[in-house]
């Protein structure tokens, strides 16, 4: 009995230990959906007053994980570009990451 405990211990350990690259094992690869209400969480979360966010994938990857390019409307004539990714669920952005860059293109 202690044997098969210990066989299904160590095939559920190995079974957890697999995933794809790239992406989140739990929740897939990052949508834009995802990485603007990730972006809009966060400036709700610091009290930033904005009108809206539109994030758009690019061709760009870092640390694996695709680059969206996210413009934030803070109020005529203020937008911000931000580089952002979801990484473990988190969202990380050019702010914290200064070599993630999205360039210019949309996708």
């Amino acid at each position: 009995m202690r044997q098969g405990r210990l066989a299904l211990g160590l095939a559920l350990l190995v079974l957890g230990g697999c995933g794809g690259s790239g992406s989140d094992a739990t929740t897939g690869p990052a949508t834009a959906k995802d990485v603007r209400s990730a972006l809009e969480a966060r400036l709700g979360g610091r009290k930033l007053s904005y009108r809206w966010v539109v994030c758009v994938p690019t061709k760009r990857s870092f640390a694996g994980r695709l680059i969206f390019r996210c413009n934030v409307n803070f109020g005529e004539p203020h937008i911000v570009r931000y580089c952002a990714t979801l990484a473990e669920g988190r969202l990380v952005t050019n702010g914290e990451q200064p070599d993630m860059r999205c360039g210019r293109e949309a996708g």
